[in-house]
């Protein structure tokens, strides 16, 4: 019997052991080939129970059946489902087609799992001791799931195609030689990208991937401390939301659901850098309790990311850099316990249409706010914020933010222009309080009424004069332009000329300042 002909009519190839004969036929018949011995610390994958020759089957067969197997008996349909077996060797489809159904539980890799350019329907390794998963390229109808697996030296899936749902919940990777736990560049997930509760030991690199629906890091803890960056996704587009938010440990694992009463919530935790740069969410970036541990020299960098809306409701970063220049978002849920301080908030160019603040956030924190993203002075956010805040009817406190601009202003003047920033300051406060000229008007000039009544005054024309009135006198002094009659047709002399000067020259600086305050007013109007 040659062996073509022996797999055309299905018979057993003559060197397989028993655990391969078995397998053989299970493949066969379509049901699950399950070596488990019903001890679940010897049944332990990651455990460091030696299976024997008993529990164990070559890749080479593995790798025969996928790419040439056998027939499906009549009425079946031929799929590899193998449940707590050991393969030994490195299992290479590489290149390869494989049509059947795959699905391995509570297995035991001895090599890496080499992947690349392979094109698969459905794949699905569940609860695996994998010493690496070597996937670029590769090419999948339906869904790719690696929950709960273990992988020593990383995963790469770099320029991979999904076509439904990428699932790495609860999974645990450590990084390979270059410092990275996953290699996801260029892919592409046409629904979800789960990996909730994963624990990722090296950098998560997602440069220039696209999911189709949303990326779910809910509960999932990145570690790279050592290292620039723990998640490394620039140019990233998610269709709907990225959640970095809290999960349910122990509950039943369904996105998006809110885990039941008494659940153990874990938060969403990241030692190493984040950068989002350039990325694009159709829904929203959340960031709801999250937790970061930077250095100094780490930062969580949002540059140029646009989405309808950010949740920034994380932990304050204890260190560390929060960076959202050039950011464009429409709505910015937040709350003033989750931003950094002074020096370490970057906002330029950080454009937002709506602010709706989660707790207290009064508008003098608000303004602190504003202060710690420009370490030197910069106009925009402050009109930004103004802006905001009048299209949402809160014109006074645009008014305060614009006040405030003015006087962050000042510190950068030189002396004579911080001298005439106070006087501005002091008497309509930059022209964004005006009543106050009147009342220093009323002053003035309830003060030079009182004073001209007592002073000398011989007429500059004898012949020709109007009845003194020291109350027209003073109030002709303090209006710039507007001749009343008065201040032309009495001469003062010694120290009440001095006081006539002093009035002309105040009287034209409230003047200066309301103009300046009513083009202002114009202007936005």
């Amino acid at each position: 019997m040659t062996e073509g002909a022996g797999l055309r009519a299905g018979d057993l190839p003559d060197d397989l052991t028993a655990a391969e004969a078995g397998m053989w036929q299970a493949f066969r018949n379509g049901t699950v080939y399950d070596l488990s011995s019903g001890d679940p610390v010897v049944d332990d994958p990651h455990g460091g129970h030696p299976w024997g020759p008993e529990r164990t089957v070559r890749a080479r067969i593995v790798c025969w059946l996928l790419l040439d197997g056998p027939p499906a008996l009549a009425g079946r349909v031929s799929s590899l489902k193998l449940r707590g077996v050991q393969i030994s060797g490195s299992l290479d489809l590489a290149g390869g087609t494989v049509v059947p159904y795959v699905e391995m539980r509570g297995c035991r890799f001895e090599r890496d799992v080499l992947l690349p350019e392979a094109r698969f329907t459905t794949l699905r390794m569940v609860d695996c001791s994998v010493p690496r998963l070597e996937a670029a390229r590769v090419h999948t109808e339906g869904d790719l799931h690696l929950p709960r697996c273990r992988f020593l030296g990383g995963i790469r899936l770099t320029d991979a195609h999904i076509g439904t749902d990428l699932m790495l919940n609860q999974a645990i990777v450590h990084r390979d030689r270059s410092g990275r736990s996953i290699a996801g560049d260029g892919m592409t997930v046409g629904q979800d990208l789960q990996a909730e509760l994963l624990e990722s030991h090296g950098e998560l690199s997602l440069r220039s991937a696209n999911i189709g629906v949303t990326l779910s890091l809910r509960g999932a803890r990145l570690d790279n401390p050592h290292s620039r960056l723990a998640l490394n996704a620039p140019q990233l587009t998610v269709e709907r939301t990225l959640y970095l938010t809290p999960a349910g440990v122990g509950a039943a694992m369904t996105s998006g659901a809110t885990p039941a009463r008494g659940t153990r919530i874990q938060r969403f935790e990241c030692r190493g850098g984040v950068r989002l740069d350039d990325g694009r969410f159709g829904d929203a970036v959340d960031l709801e309790r999250a937790r970061f541990a930077f250095t100094d020299d780490q930062e969580l960098s949002l540059r140029r990311v646009q989405t309808p809306e950010l949740r920034f409701l994380g932990e304050r970063p204890q260190r560390g850099k929060v960076v959202l220049s050039g950011a464009r978002i429409v709505n910015l849920i937040d709350r003033a316990s989750a931003w950094p301080g002074p020096g370490n908030l970057h906002m330029g160019g950080f454009s937002y249409e709506n602010l709706v603040p989660q707790g207290p956030f009064p508008l003098t924190e608000r303004l602190e706010w504003v202060a710690a993203a420009t370490a030197e002075y910069n106009p925009e956010p402050y009109e930004r914020l103004a802006s905001v805040l009048r299209a949402g009817g809160e014109d006074e406190d645009a008014r305060e933010v614009l006040l405030a601009k003015q006087r962050r202003r000042r510190e950068s003047l030189p002396v004579a222009g911080k001298f005439w920033g106070y006087v501005q300051d002091w008497t309509v406060a930059y022209g964004y309080r005006p009543g106050r000229a009147a009342v220093w008007m009323a002053v003035l000039w309830a003060a030079g009424s009182l004073a001209f009544a007592h002073a000398s005054h011989p007429p500059v024309q004898p012949s020709q004069h109007p009845a003194w009135n020291p109350s027209l006198f003073a109030l002709d002094l303090l209006l710039p332009v507007i001749d009343l009659g008065q201040a032309s047709a009495w001469r003062l002399d010694d120290g009440w000329q001095w006081l006539a000067a002093a009035l002309i020259l105040l009287g034209w600086v409230l003047a200066t300042t309301v103009a300046a305050g009513a083009t202002r007013l114009l202007r936005r109007n």
